[in-house]
């Protein structure tokens, strides 16, 4: 094949002569078949469920803190988290959880407001608010009725005793 001819069957992209079976080729599978033979081909339009948040034991996370405190080579820990799937901060909290003597801070937590431990409970306190306001109003009940016998006295009205209401 002469220069001219070889140069009439190369294609240039971008700036790189391909030969034009070749260019073509690209082409057709970035653009897809406008008469609808093969069509490019298109990212999968399901949605994929949402994630749900990790829960690891306390016999995982002392796993791996050991595995953590044995790493001596350069990269060793990085190479645990990547296997493991988890994150620098994981160990931090994890360590500063078992530095605190928290083998219970090591189980998982559940998340949330907490809950009120007992309704029993609430209703107990609620019956002790009651019955210290109570107490407060017949102490100051009795106050008053001292304070109405020592005016009926000074009045020259003897108040009855208690003894004839």
């Amino acid at each position: 094949m002469s220069r001219a001819g070889k140069r009439l069957s190369m294609a240039t992209m971008n700036g790189a002569a391909r030969p034009a079976t070749q260019a073509t080729g690209i082409l057709d599978s970035v653009l897809g078949d406008i008469t609808g033979g093969r069509a490019a081909s298109r990212p999968n339009p399901e949605v994929v469920a949402r994630a749900k948040r990790r829960r690891f034991t306390a016999e995982y996370k002392q796993k791996i803190l050991a595995q953590t405190d044995a790493a001596k080579g350069s990269g060793d820990i990085g190479a645990l988290l990547r296997r493991e799937g988890l994150y620098c901060s994981h160990l931090t909290k994890w360590r500063r959880e078992r530095e605190d003597g928290i083998l219970e801070g090591l189980t998982p937590q559940k998340r949330g407001p907490k809950v009120k431990a007992d309704p029993l409970a609430g209703e107990n306190q609620k019956l002790r608010r009651d019955n210290e306001r109570l107490a407060d109003q017949l102490r100051k009940a009795e106050i008053v009725i001292d304070v109405q016998k020592k005016v009926a006295l000074l009045l020259g009205r003897p108040f009855p005793a208690e003894d004839q209401l």
